[in-house]
């Protein structure tokens, strides 16, 4: 991958998780982080509605179905990991209910379509 390209996909997910962010605020979820980096992985963005904590993370693609693929365990294991060092670091939420959510932001330029929300779309293996 080109330095140019690994620019312009850098500047197409800033867009892809501002509209994300806009989406989840619109639905009434409070956005408690966003790119929340630890040693054990990165979370998209952190949102909290009531009594529900919701680690979300954000795939951009050229339409919904390639983007509902690019999910995978590999990623939600990595956001996993981080959501139990996120919860450590604020020990405030432990009452609440922990749910692993994705938004899907998709079409040419991401302009298209209206990014869709996919609540409790993954839960870590017991």
């Amino acid at each position: 991958m080109t330095i140019q390209a690994r620019q312009a996909a850098h500047r197409l997910g800033h867009v892809a998780e501002w509209r994300a962010v806009w989406r989840l605020r619109l639905a009434g979820y409070s956005v408690l982080a966003r790119r929340y980096k630890t040693k054990l992985g990165e979370i998209d963005i952190v949102v909290r509605r009531g009594g529900v904590l919701a680690f979300v993370e954000v795939k951009a693609r050229a339409d919904y179905v390639t983007a509902t693929d690019a999910l995978g365990s590999r990623q939600f294991g990595r956001v996993a990991r981080a959501a139990s060092l996120y919860l450590a670091r604020h020990p405030h939420y432990a009452a609440h209910s922990v749910r692993f959510d994705a938004v899907l932001v998709g079409g040419p330029l991401l302009r298209h379509f209206w990014p869709r929300h996919l609540p409790d779309v993954w839960r870590p293996p017991e």
